[in-house]
């Protein structure tokens, strides 16, 4: 009996030395994914801002709260099965639908330079009358969670991509926690953002101190730029992922030139200035075929198809 007991005792630590290591796994493997999905993070982060411009105040977090519930539901409801039966019965379409997204992200990004250039704008803006504030704010919500379900299959593809020779269960362990953190994170990130103001409002007319109250103006003064800083950012980090996913789906379907070429000069950069100047050559060029590659796409889509787009509200 002693011995059985032993045995038994031996076999349950085995089992839980193996448990902690999948978890070790999928947490190491969650962070490889997840800092590859940093462009499109900081494309999210920056679009959803403008979801709640122009309406209440009052509406802002329980609206952020409303699409974070969307986002969540689009990633371990909708994409994260998705992604493992993808993964489990066809996965060499992942590259396809990599750069289905990537192209995408191209496109979205090509059309908010043409449109910063002087460019017709397409697609609804901020700056239409709201006539019935409760029907818009239905509009807003279940267009930001549309975008979002775009934005996430590229994330969850992506994430899928660095784990495809993983087991079923560390895939759908990195696939949840990647989605779950990446959710979390933007939204309340995005939260913050848009509440900034009104924080700053109120320390600037009800600070306890002199500095409170310069802070407060400071805050208020500084949210237009930060947006603008966020929309700039994430145009630029639309075209660098867009750009890069398309060079490295060209090259996994045999098309390897184009990457290679861009890889060469990223080397010969960080040979001559550094690591980081090589690796901003290759984010600046990658941007640069995501810019040429969605303005082919907006001339097609706008000018020869006349289908108009744009997401909502930018």
């Amino acid at each position: 009996m002693p011995g059985g007991l032993v045995a038994l005792l031996d076999d349950v630590s085995i089992i839980a030395r193996t448990a902690s290591a999948s978890v070790d796994d999928i947490a190491a493997a969650a962070g490889r994914a997840g800092s590859k999905t940093a462009g499109v993070v900081i494309d999210d982060a920056a679009v959803t801002p403008s979801y709640v411009t122009g309406l209440s105040p009052a509406r802002e977090l329980p609206i952020i709260w409303k699409i974070t519930k969307g986002s969540l539901f689009n990633k371990l409801v909708i994409l994260l099965p998705g992604a493992l039966l993808l993964s489990e019965f066809l996965p060499q379409a992942i590259v396809f639908i990599l750069m289905l997204g990537g192209s995408y992200l191209s496109y979205e990004g090509a059309e908010k330079v043409i449109e910063k250039l002087g460019g017709a704008k397409h697609g609804k803006t901020v700056d239409d009358t709201i006539e019935d504030p409760a029907a818009f704010e239905k509009q807003r919500v279940a267009g930001a969670i549309r975008t979002d379900l775009i934005l996430s299959a590229e994330i969850m593809a992506i994430t899928l991509n660095e784990v495809a020779a993983e087991d079923l269960i560390t895939r759908a362990g990195v696939l949840a926690i990647v989605g779950v953190a990446v959710t979390v994170g933007v939204y309340g990130v995005v939260g913050m953002i848009v509440k900034m103001d009104d924080v700053g409002l109120h320390l600037a007319k009800e600070g306890a101190t002199s500095a409170g109250r310069k802070f407060g103006e400071l805050l208020v003064r500084a949210m237009p730029h930060l947006l603008t800083l966020l929309s700039f950012v994430g145009t630029i980090a639309m075209l660098w992922v867009g750009g890069g996913i398309i060079l490295h789906g060209l090259a996994e379907i045999g098309i390897s030139g184009p990457e290679h070429w861009v890889e060469g000069i990223e080397h010969g950069v960080s040979a001559i200035a550094g690591g980081l100047f090589g690796w901003l050559t290759f984010a600046g060029l990658s941007a640069v075929t995501g810019l040429v590659l969605g303005a082919v796409i907006v001339f097609v889509l706008h000018k020869v198809l006349g289908i108009g787009g744009g997401a909502e509200a930018h």
